[in-house]
């Protein structure tokens, strides 16, 4: 049976400091509570590594708006203009990665990979600084794994053994990033006393720490 706990538990796992993974589309797929009781407590100078730095006004955007972010590894940030402001007055570092190259990063971390080979971002701004192989006549861009203190994720419904299932698109970022973590933390709609059919497990329990019910 894994540990459940608390929001505010779950918040106070979580310094000063820490690289944290944080599951969601935008809005969809996000865990929500943590990220409030982290806001509540004096949290800050995290690395962040999302999707995107979603809105002024919710979940992951709140941690930019409130200055809780000295380093954010995502797809876009267009939709928090503060992300932008940030950036520019170089109080926020901002690392921009291709969606599909997240996603593969964090899945060689996960994995226990040394990088990914991907042509994406070859002959563009995304190439400097990366190691460039050939081959077979094409170029590829080496991208390094990524992984983090923590990741917390999104979970429709969890058991008690921490098997989780997610629905439609709340999938998203959170299965991937379950993996490459060293504590993974999830906060779930729905916590039930028997075992998920094998069939709904979208997450096996082996890679989730800790639940956090609503």
């Amino acid at each position: 049976m894994k540990k459940i706990i608390t929001a505010n538990m779950a918040g106070n796992l979580i310094p000063s400091g820490a690289s944290i993974m944080i599951g969601g589309f935008l809005k969809c797929g996000t865990p929500t509570k943590v990220i409030d009781e982290i806001l509540a407590l004096p949290t800050k100078d995290l690395t962040l590594i999302a999707n995107d730095t979603c809105v002024p006004d919710s979940d992951r955007g709140k941690l930019i708006v409130n200055k809780r972010v000295k380093k954010a590894i995502v797809s876009h940030i267009g939709t928090n203009p503060e992300t932008g402001r940030q950036m520019h007055e170089g109080t926020l570092e901002v690392e921009l990665v291709p969606m599909g190259t997240l996603v593969e990063r964090i899945r060689a971390g996960g994995s226990g990979l040394g990088g990914v080979l991907t042509p994406t971002g070859v002959g563009t701004v995304v190439e400097q600084g990366k190691k460039i192989v050939e081959l077979d006549g094409k170029k590829y861009l080496l991208e390094l794994p990524l992984k983090a203190d923590f990741a917390l994720i999104y979970g429709t419904k969890a058991d008690k053994y921490g098997n989780i299932y997610l629905d439609c698109a709340t999938k998203n970022f959170n299965p991937v990033m379950a993996t490459a973590a060293k504590t993974v933390i999830v906060e779930a709609d729905e916590l039930v006393d028997t075992a998920l059919n094998p069939n709904e497990v979208t997450i096996p329990g082996i890679f989730i720490d800790y639940i956090v019910t609503k």
